[in-house]
């Protein structure tokens, strides 16, 4: 395969990851932090921005450590200890980066950035990649796209739930009630490009 078709399989899978294969909305991956951290949108911000980061690079990693350390090795059943390693190491590094340079989105956040290593979305993303057997590019693309649709789903959460905080909500539907509904109706939203967009 040529490097220009890899890079426009890439674009196709970025673009399928955001829409029709999120991994939030069309896989519920990541549900715990998206619910938790969706009531301000600064937060949600921040951390969107957080998990892309995180998301990208450490599908980036696995992908590398996956085919050049268990693969020539025949250690592949050795995948979910060394991805989860990894996330945990690279979360912990952004976590001291975020402390370091923005102390009040690091508070905004609290638990749950460092939640982000036990967030199912990253390393649902690694295994996805593994199963799906993509190359480095698509992987790119994959990582990114995936960070990015989780990123468009927490904001769009966000945006929802401050201009609900306004209104009157029966009080059966108030808090979690609410927002699984709202998800849901996200998650028909977004499954919609089914038709539109097509994609591994």
């Amino acid at each position: 395969m040529s490097v220009g078709t890899e890079i426009m399989q890439a674009c196709i899978v970025a673009i399928s990851a955001v829409f029709t294969q999120n991994i939030l909305l069309a896989y519920f991956l990541g549900l715990c932090p998206f619910i938790g951290v969706s009531r301000e949108i600064k937060a949600a911000f921040g951390l969107g921005l957080a998990v892309i980061f995180v998301l990208t690079c450490t599908v980036l990693l696995n992908w590398i450590a996956y085919h050049y350390v268990l693969v020539p090795l025949h250690l592949e059943f050795f995948r979910f200890i060394l991805f989860i390693i990894i996330i945990a190491a690279f979360v912990q590094f952004v976590e001291m980066v975020i402390e370091r340079y923005s102390p009040f989105l690091y508070q905004q956040l609290g638990v749950f950035l460092p939640l982000i290593t036990v967030n199912c979305a990253i390393l649902g993303a690694a295994l996805f990649m593994v199963i799906r057997d993509y190359s480095f590019i698509v992987t790119i693309g994959w990582g990114l796209g995936s960070g990015t649709g989780w990123f468009l789903a927490i904001m769009a959460m966000a945006g929802i739930r401050q201009r609900l905080a306004h209104d009157r909500i029966p009080r059966g539907l108030q808090g979690p009630g609410v927002t699984l509904i709202i998800a849901g109706l996200m998650s028909l939203a977004f499954i919609g490009f089914a038709g539109v967009l097509q994609g591994q």
